[in-house]
Order: C-alpha cells, then sequence, then structure tokens
C-alpha cells in the first residue's frame, strides 16, 4: 500500500500548493523477520510438548510410580504391616489431612506430608511422619504400640539358598554331580513350558540346579 505525503509546489501565479506524493511501504529488516518466525515456532514447538507431556504422563496422585522415594517407601511400609500382622488401609483421610496408611484398630495415622502431620497430632488420632528416606522396616521404632522382632525371626526362617536348590531337584545335599545332573533333566521334563509347565518355575530349577552345580562341582 502507498502512503501520501504533501509537498508544497508553487503554480503559475507564483502561489504554492500542496500535492499528494506516493512514499513506498517500509521494509522489515531480514534478521528480524527471521527472528520473528523462529520464536512463533519456538512457542508452537513448546506447546505441542507441554500438550503430549499432559496426555500421556498425567500425575499419578497417590499411586505414582513407585521409582520414587515415597513409591518404594510405601512398598516397604505395605510389606512390613503385612508382616507384622497389622490391619490398615492406604490412602486414608484423616481430620481432613490425606495420608498413605491408617491403622483402624490403634487409630494411628502413617503420613510423608510434615503439614498432615502437624494438623493431626492435634487430634486424638496418633500421628506418624515417615521421611522418605526412612527404610519401611524401621517403622516399628515409631508406633506407639509394641511390634514383633522380624529380624529375629529373619534368622529362625533363614534357608541357606544352595541348601534349598538341593531341595527343588530333590536330592540330598550330599548328592554328586551326576546325581544332581540326573535329577536336573527329570525335573526338567515335568516343568519346561513346551511340555505344558510354568516358566516362573521352570527358571527356579535351571537357578538351582547351576547353585547345586557349583556346590558339588
Amino acid at each position: 500500500m502507498l502512503v501520501s505525503s504533501q509537498e508544497k509546489l508553487p503554480d503559475a501565479t507564483g502561489e504554492r500548493f500542496f500535492t499528494a506524493r506516493p512514499v513506498p511501504p517500509a521494509v522489515l529488516p531480514e534478521w528480524l523477520v527471521v527472528g520473528l518466525w523462529l520464536s512463533g515456532g519456538l512457542g508452537v514447538l513448546i506447546a505441542v510438548i507441554f500438550v503430549a507431556g499432559t496426555r500421556f504422563a498425567p500425575d499419578g496422585g497417590p499411586h505414582a510410580t513407585y521409582a520414587t522415594g515415597e513409591g518404594r517407601r510405601r512398598i516397604e511400609i505395605r510389606e512390613y504391616l503385612s508382616a507384622i500382622g497389622e490391619e490398615f488401609a492406604e490412602d486414608h483421610f484423616v481430620e481432613g489431612q490425606h495420608v498413605a496408611f491408617y491403622l483402624p484398630k490403634r487409630d494411628v495415622a502413617i503420613t510423608f506430608d510434615a503439614r498432615a502431620y502437624f494438623r493431626i497430632e492435634r487430634s486424638p488420632t496418633y500421628a506418624v511422619l515417615v521421611e522418605h528416606e526412612m527404610p519401611g522396616m524401621h517403622l516399628g521404632d515409631r508406633l506407639p504400640f509394641e511390634t514383633p522382632d522380624l529380624s529375629d525371626a529373619d534368622d529362625e526362617d533363614h534357608v541357606d539358598p544352595t541348601d534349598a536348590a538341593f531341595a527343588v531337584l530333590g536330592v540330598p545335599q550330599g548328592a554328586t554331580l551326576s546325581e544332581v545332573k540326573r535329577a536336573y533333566r527329570e525335573k526338567v521334563k515335568e516343568v519346561h513350558p513346551d511340555h505344558g509347565g510354568d516358566r516362573e518355575e521352570f527358571q527356579q530349577v535351571r537357578e538351582a540346579y547351576t547353585a547345586a552345580k557349583n556346590r558339588v562341582g
């Protein structure tokens, strides 16, 4: 589009008058045009990444991936409470606060959130704050009731892996290498997945054979 400007020129009588003169439109520098295109493209790319991230990797909430510190502790605490025979509920609400575990028979709330801990602490419910770095087996030290010592039970129930390997193969611990091999061949026929056996049991037999063979070899 042409832009008009006015210029005062003299006429035949010597008087001056104004006339319009076209002015070419302003042209943006090339570097500025390139910059605008690049910034626009970058903005679109960021928007696409953001939308894809929210769609394919949404927030998991209280059941977020167990690769996180809290996820690992949840597994350990769940296993510990089950091991001591304590009834519990997960992702419970106590005094309006979300807690990771709640023990209904003991009225004990276990949480990773310090704010929830301090708010529950003012109520009749006993609150336990668990740091993400604390192993779940140490929870018993913070509970307001006596818990069994699982370390002693583990020592009593401990079974040597190599001794268990002979048991899996069905041979005595003093068996010879040839007896171990023969037992392995017979056992594999029973549990091989191609013969209708269980894959996990088949893997267990293979591992047992390796352990027993190393012992007698």
